[in-house]
């Protein structure tokens, strides 16, 4: 499958800049819509007005079934995926950092949001969605966008293709039109309970199914001018709404045909002529349909969710915004971004929105429509609700198979799989099996034992790396020689890598090897940026042991971290024992003018 329609996900958040007025100790207080200030700042016209307006008129259209198809995935009527992409679409790009970064409901959440509202209902994923939004503001007062630099890339790949994977398996109910009472939470019994239900596909919708995802993938090719999912999603509904009419017995599933609404005490089929109203996120209703009993125990339950909602929204809206400055030359502020994401998912379940994030897919929509500033995102969200208003009768006709092809593609494009199999037969051993390890666990378990495992196994194979290329080395006497005029009984020993816990111990226990006819041993720093507590207490064991046997110990060349700690460890208050200098070319000299002992530095 192969489709131009750009994918979900990318990285690398800027450093903050230094701020005037900022308080003690470099805090910068918090700078809402610092995006739109810079763009009106610099001046905005008439002709980036109707640029920003073309632009969101179509993303709007494109985040339109989108949105839909993305709240029925995790379990939600539709409505509520267009309340997401009103809301959380205008609130984000009103207080956000990323000049052309578009938000709203997105694939990546699906595999983490439908666990929770098969557990809590509709209610328990609204107030979930709240709960991480404000841990999404404290990671933005904290200052963490920057630590999306440290987030593996294979880490990101695998749980970003096994999030595809469980996507694509959820659509294949309403893509084939199959007849599934319930579908098992986990995934090995998903794909179970779908292949027991084979005998019952309907060649209607997965007629239907074929004929938009056929269409998604060949219209971006015939031209890019108008939006594939429109085309297609048009074609194939009045394509369906024809063939029922003059095919006796041909009937597909609609929004219409599967879900409700209450409103003014009738039940109405579709998706209701309504914006978003306020309403407290627990009153919706809980798994057994009656409205949530908001408690501490709740609370409690909801937080492991929560944090994965944040931690995931974190992550895809900055690797989002990467791409929108790599796509407009632009630079966006990490923080301020994930206070926006924060307020922006904090707000929505009051509006029956849940968990939005930057969307990369109408991201790079919106640049490639001409946006010139974060009011783009906001015409977008006005788009989504004129349509809801306007149109929503005609929404309800939409099959369910043609939503279901539609998020199909949207996996295909978010698993990257060119990308993730050139990583296979190019990257080392150790990131395949990150990747591997990712993408299996996200599958049969989830995103957030997914990202745990893969970080620390990340971090356990970059230790022994480490370990493997840090260490010490004897220098060879002729290489001495040419250093410095050094007297006899001393030995040179180079320190090659920064010195952790993972390596200290194996580098030091080089020093036991010292014959006992020398009298002096310098130890060059020069290639050591780093040191950590194991490593100083390895380094005092490795000199006591050679002051014990009469070997005077030399640090030379010592960088600025390494010298801090072992000032701070106290090597200062060693008169005599060792000579610590930050010069290399000083510590040769006192060693080449005199065999006495040197004196502390």
């Amino acid at each position: 499958m192969k489709s131009t329609a750009p994918d979900e996900g990318a990285a690398g958040p800027r450093r903050r800049p230094a701020t005037k007025g900022a308080g003690p100790r470099g805090f910068v207080p918090p700078q809402p819509g610092i995006a739109l200030r810079r763009v009106l700042s610099r001046g905005y016209g008439a002709a980036d007005l109707r640029a920003d307006l073309l632009a969101g008129a179509v993303v709007g259209v494109v985040a339109l079934p989108l949105s839909m198809a993305l709240a029925i995935a995790v379990g939600a009527p539709p409505q509520h995926g267009l309340y997401t992409a009103i809301v959380a679409g205008a609130v984000i790009a009103l207080a956000g950092g990323s000049r052309v970064q578009v938000s709203g409901p997105t694939a990546a959440f699906v595999a983490i949001l439908a666990p929770v509202v098969a557990r809590y209902g509709l209610g328990g994923l609204l107030l979930a969605t709240s709960m991480a939004g404000v841990l999404l503001v404290g990671f933005g007062l904290a200052r963490l966008g920057r630590l999306i630099e440290f987030v593996p890339e294979p880490v990101t790949r695998g749980f970003t293709a096994g999030i595809a994977v469980v996507i694509a398996t959820l659509q294949l109910k309403d893509f084939l039109g199959l007849s599934v009472a319930h579908l098992p939470e986990h995934y090995l019994d998903r794909v179970a309970a779908l292949a027991g239900a084979l005998p019952t596909l309907r060649w209607q919708d997965t007629a239907v199914g074929f004929l938009t995802l056929g269409l998604l993938i060949l219209v971006p090719r015939w031209t890019k001018r108008v939006p594939a999912p429109l085309v297609a999603l048009t074609v194939a509904t009045l394509g369906a709404l024809l063939a029922t009419r003059l095919l006796s017995g041909f009937s597909v599933e609609t929004i219409e045909s599967r879900f409700s609404y209450e409103l003014g005490g009738e039940t109405l089929r579709g998706i209701p002529r309504l914006p978003p109203l306020l309403h407290w996120p627990w009153t919706f209703p809980g798994a057994d349909g009656a409205p949530l009993v908001l408690s501490l125990e709740l609370v409690r339950e909801l937080i492991p969710a929560a944090f994965a909602i944040a931690v995931l929204g974190a992550i895809e809206s900055l690797l989002s915004a990467v791409v929108a400055d790599a796509m407009v030359s632009g630079k966006h502020d990490p923080d301020e971004e994930l206070m926006a994401q924060g307020l922006g998912n904090l707000v929505v379940p009051f509006f029956g929105g849940f968990a939005a994030t930057g969307a990369i897919a109408r991201t790079a929509t919106n640049v490639r429509a001409g946006a010139r500033s974060p009011l783009a995102a906001v015409f977008h969200a006005v788009t989504v609700l004129l349509a809801v208003l306007l149109f929503a009768p005609a929404l309800g006709y939409l099959p369910m198979a043609s939503l279901a092809a539609l998020l199909l593609v949207v996996a295909w494009n978010m698993s990257e799989a060119h990308h993730a199999l050139r990583s296979l037969s190019r990257a080392p051993k150790s990131d395949t099996a990150v990747l591997l390890t990712c993408l299996v666990l996200t599958v049969v378990f989830d995103m957030v034992v997914a990202v745990v495992v893969g970080f620390v196994l990340a971090a356990l194979l970059f230790m022994r790396r480490m370990a493997e290329v840090s260490g010490i080395e004897m220098v060879p006497e002729t290489e001495r020689l040419d250093r410095a005029h050094l007297p006899p009984g001393v030995l040179v020993y180079e320190v090659a890598g920064p010195l952790f816990f993972g390596a200290a111990v194996k580098a030091m226990s080089v020093l036991e090897r010292v014959p006992s006819d020398v009298q002096a041993v310098l130890l060059d720093l020069r290639a050591a940026p780093a040191l950590d507590a194991t490593a100083i207490s390895s380094l005092d064991l490795a000199v006591d042991r050679l002051r014990r046997r009469g070997i005077k110990v030399v640090l030379a060349g010592l960088q600025p971290q390494p010298f801090r700690a072992l000032v701070k460890a106290g090597w200062r208050n060693r008169p005599g024992e060792v000579l610590l200098r930050r010069s290399y070319s000083r510590a040769l000299e006192a060693l080449a003018t005199s065999r006495e002992r040197p004196p502390s530095s």
